[in-house]
C-alpha cells in the first residue's frame, strides 16, 4: 500500500477514535478560539500562552469551568495534531495561573439533575395513565433505573437485543459512549420484588400490548394510539421522563433524561451495593466518575453525626 493510502487510512483510524459527538464539541471549541483570536488579531496557530489565558479570562464570564476545561484540551489537540508546541499546557506559567484563579473564583463542582431515587419512581409508575402510552413508558422508566442505561442506549434497544433468562432478561448493548472499540456488553435486569415496579414484567407488558416481535423496543406513539415502526428518538426520552416527573408532582426542572442512569448509581450506594456492582450495570469506566453519585448515597449511611445521640 502506497504511503498517500495509508496516510489518508491513519487519519481515517484517528477520526474514528473519537465519538461523533465528541468530534463536533472539539470542532465547535476550535471555532470558537479561531474567531475570538480574529476579533483580537491575534494568532490562533501557532497560539501563544498569552492568548490562551486572554481567551479563558473573556469566556469565564459565560462559561463553566468544565467547558473552559474542554476549550484547553481542543487548543491543545489542535496544536499538536499541527506539530506545534501547545500554549493551552499548565507547563506555560501565565496559563497555569489564570487557570488556578478561575477554578478557585469560579469552583470546579458541577451542578448536574437530580437523580431519581426508588420512592421517586413509585410515584410516577403511579401516576401513569393506564393506556398504551401510560405502558410504554412504564416500561421505559424501570428499565432505564434498574438498567442503569443512557439516553442513548434506552432508545437504540432492540427486541433482538433482550433475552429471556429464569432471573430476567440479559440485555446485550452495543457500543455505547464509553464503548468505542464496539466490544458491547450485558445488563442484567433482574425481576422486581413488586409486580407493580418490575423492569422485566413492565417491558414485556408493554411488547406485548404493542404487538411488536422484532425491531425497535421503545417506539412513538402516534395520537390515534398507532405504534410506530420507528425507534424513539434519544431527545425524546428526556421529554418523556420529565412529562412523567409532572404527572408525579415532582419539579421538572430539576429531572433529566440522566436521573435514570444517576438515580441508580446513587439508590444502589444509599442501599449498600459495591462501587464494582455499580459500575458493571452503568458501564462506567471511570471510578471518578461513579463516586460522585456514590458519595451522595452514602452521605447519611456512614454518617458520624448519627453517633452523636442528638
Amino acid at each position: 500500500m502506497q504511503l498517500v493510502s495509508l496516510s489518508q487510512q491513519a487519519r481515517e483510524f484517528a477520526a474514528a477514535a473519537k465519538a461523533n459527538n465528541t468530534l463536533r464539541a472539539y470542532q465547535s471549541d476550535w471555532r470558537d478560539f479561531r474567531q475570538w483570536c480574529e476579533t483580537h488579531q491575534l494568532a490562533s496557530l501557532p497560539a501563544l500562552p498569552q492568548t490562551v489565558a486572554l481567551y479563558l479570562t473573556d469566556r469565564a464570564a459565560t462559561l463553566k469551568t468544565s467547558s473552559l476545561a474542554r476549550r484547553l484540551t481542543t487548543i491543545n489537540r489542535a496544536h499538536q495534531a499541527a506539530g506545534q508546541p501547545s500554549p493551552a499546557t499548565m507547563q506555560n506559567a501565565i496559563v497555569s495561573e489564570v487557570w488556578k484563579g478561575i477554578k478557585r473564583k469560579k469552583g470546579i463542582a458541577q451542578h448536574g439533575k437530580k437523580p431519581f431515587l426508588t420512592p421517586d419512581l413509585r410515584r410516577m409508575i403511579a401516576a401513569l395513565p393506564p393506556d398504551l402510552q401510560g405502558l410504554r413508558d412504564r416500561a421505559l422508566l424501570l428499565a432505564g433505573f434498574a438498567g442503569g442505561f443512557r439516553r442513548s442506549e434506552l432508545a437504540g434497544l432492540r427486541i433482538e437485543d433482550l433475552e429471556t433468562t429464569p432471573d430476567g432478561l440479559i440485555v446485550r448493548l452495543g457500543r455505547s459512549k464509553t464503548d468505542q472499540e464496539g466490544q458491547g456488553r450485558s445488563v442484567a435486569l433482574p425481576y422486581g420484588s413488586d409486580p407493580e415496579t418490575c423492569p422485566v414484567r413492565a417491558l414485556r407488558a408493554w411488547l406485548e400490548h404493542a404487538g411488536t416481535m422484532a425491531g425497535p423496543v421503545f417506539r412513538a406513539i402516534d395520537r390515534c394510539g398507532l405504534v410506530s415502526d420507528k425507534r424513539l428518538h434519544a431527545d425524546s426520552i428526556g421529554y418523556l421522563v420529565k412529562r412523567a416527573a409532572g404527572l408525579a408532582g415532582l419539579e421538572t426542572a430539576e429531572y433529566a433524561g440522566h436521573s435514570l442512569r444517576s438515580g441508580l448509581a446513587t439508590q444502589a450506594a444509599m442501599n449498600g451495593a459495591s462501587e464494582l456492582a455499580i459500575m458493571k450495570q452503568t458501564g462506567h469506566r471511570s471510578l471518578a466518575t461513579v463516586r460522585k453519585y456514590i458519595r451522595e448515597g452514602s452521605l447519611f449511611r456512614d454518617n458520624a453525626a448519627t453517633k452523636l445521640g442528638l
